[in-house]
């Protein structure tokens, strides 16, 4: 799992990032809204931590950017401001749940991972099926009918990116953010690896990914 945490107080990050890490989930953090703003555009999180008292852009504008470009994944809202009309607001401008200064990080956690679970395909544990294929999400396995095949980690996380979102078209810059990091200086030929051996192992499937000329490449069954 990778998430997104956009809070300005730095001490908070800190802790968060440590105790999320711990629980072997990556995270990136933005310290003021218009960095908070540029990394939720992305579309590469499976949850996104939001404050909304943020410094430059505040979290309900960025809020309201992400599901009016689309972008559909789980928010919780992590805020000071506990009026029921601010959760109400929170809430009707698209937020998924919604956790008040102090909260226990136990609790944050709990909800982080139970909203991770909210996908666009069925979940059955840590499996997902598309079309004819299953895909063990915790110990990288793709299971073809009856056959059973342990993926290579870069490999695994690729495909745990497809199969999560079928038919949405994925950025070659959303893949490296979400493979290798941010910072990260790889060439789209390393993608393009990936991509092809992945595309020999769905050959006997009802499912491919198709290659979207000059954006990115997506999950589609046949």
């Amino acid at each position: 799992m990778r998430i997104l945490i956009v809070e300005d107080e730095v001490k908070i990050t800190q802790a968060l990032k440590f105790l999320f890490t711990k629980q072997k989930i990556d995270v990136d953090i933005a310290n003021d809204g218009a960095e908070g703003l540029i990394l939720s555009s992305k579309d590469i999180y499976d949850v996104i931590v939001l404050d909304i008292m943020l410094p430059n852009v505040n979290g309900l504008d960025i809020l309201k950017s992400m599901r009016n470009s689309g972008n559909k994944t789980p928010v919780i809202m992590l805020t000071a401001k506990d009026t029921v009309d601010d959760r109400v607001l929170g809430l009707e401008s698209g937020a998924d749940d919604y956790l008040i200064k102090p909260f226990a990080t136990k609790e944050l956690i709990a909800r982080v991972k139970a909203l991770s679970r909210r996908k666009n395909t069925e979940f059955i544990g840590e499996v997902y099926e598309f079309e004819n294929i299953k895909y063990d999400v915790k110990n990288y396995l793709l299971y073809i009918d009856d056959e059973e095949f342990k993926l290579p980690l870069k490999e695994a996380m690729l495909m745990e990116m497809f199969i999560k979102k079928p038919r949405q078209v994925f950025t070659r810059e959303q893949i490296i953010d979400r493979i290798w990091g941010l910072e990260a200086d790889i060439l789209e030929s390393n993608i393009e690896i990936y991509v092809h051996h992945l595309r020999k192992r769905l050959e006997p499937t009802n499912a491919k990914i198709e290659t979207v000329r000059g954006v990115g490449y997506m999950l589609k069954e046949k």
